[in-house]
């Protein structure tokens, strides 16, 4: 089992920039494909981005490639989501999970097993 705890969220301006991180617990972190979805109010919980336990594939949602950038350092157990050019739409609720036998990079819920209690990003336009 693993326990994700994210941080790094806040309130910016449109076109500012942030970095979410999740740490896991436990020592199979680099088995895990990791995740990361977010929540507007009133709306689905939504994919963002998601590295492969081996960092070799990753995917994002069209809506954010080349603004998003997914990484993972497996010697501090952590996936951080960089996050530039952001705006008003990018706010959410964002919320890292992470998925056993981790090889593949789904963008369904369902697909992943662990998730963290999410962290708030407000973009003010």
């Amino acid at each position: 089992q693993v326990q994700l705890v994210e941080s790094g969220g806040g309130l910016v301006q449109a076109g500012d920039s942030l970095r979410l991180s999740c740490a896991a617990s436990g020592r199979t972190f680099s088995t895990y494909a990791m995740g990361w979805f977010r929540q507007a109010p009133g709306k689905e919980r939504e994919f963002v981005a998601a590295i492969s336990r081996n960092g070799g594939r990753i995917r994002y949602v069209d809506s954010v490639k080349g603004r998003f950038t997914i990484s993972r350092d497996t010697s501090k157990n952590t996936v951080i989501l960089q996050m530039n050019s952001l705006k008003p739409e990018d706010t959410a609720v964002y919320y890292c999970a992470a998925k056993s036998f981790g090889l593949d990079v789904p963008m369904t819920n369902s697909n992943y097993d662990y998730w963290g209690q999410g962290t708030q990003v407000t973009v003010s336009s």
